[in-house]
């Protein structure tokens, strides 16, 4: 009985899986048919050089971000997923309130309190310092 079961949940999974093997090959395709018929041309140090404007470039090489810049960009990505993970648990919290509030508002609790942590480990860093 259990193994019919199995048999048909692994089935539902085939469309999944022909549009894995479908996006697979379509990528592969354009990756060798872009091999194939692309031109080749020849690469000269006038057709690399970066346009500006029709201007002749001043430097030659390409600025360097601050670590600051990446570390700021990472602290945004943390703060923007604590808020997509707290999206969902407030719009379902009412209805789960039945099958155990306790644990529902221990795991939040515990989420945020180690967000939180990092939060004060990022402001002693000084990360989030905007000026020098």
């Amino acid at each position: 009985m259990i193994l019919g079961t199995i048999d048909s949940q692994l089935i539902q999974y085939i469309p999944v899986l022909l549009l894995l093997i479908a996006a697979t090959g379509i990528v592969a395709g354009m990756l060798v048919f872009s091999v194939i018929l692309g031109k080749s041309g020849k690469r000269d140090q006038i057709k690399d050089t970066p346009y500006e404007c029709g201007m002749i470039p001043e430097t030659s090489e390409i600025p360097r971000f601050s670590v600051k810049f990446y570390l700021v960009a990472l602290l945004f990505i943390l703060f923007d997923i604590e808020v997509i993970f707290l999206f969902p648990w407030a719009v379902v919290y009412r209805d789960k309130l039945d099958a155990g509030a306790g644990m529902i508002l221990g795991s939040m609790t515990t989420f945020l309190v180690l967000l939180f942590i990092g939060y004060i480990y990022a402001l002693k860093k000084g990360a989030l310092r905007w000026y020098k």
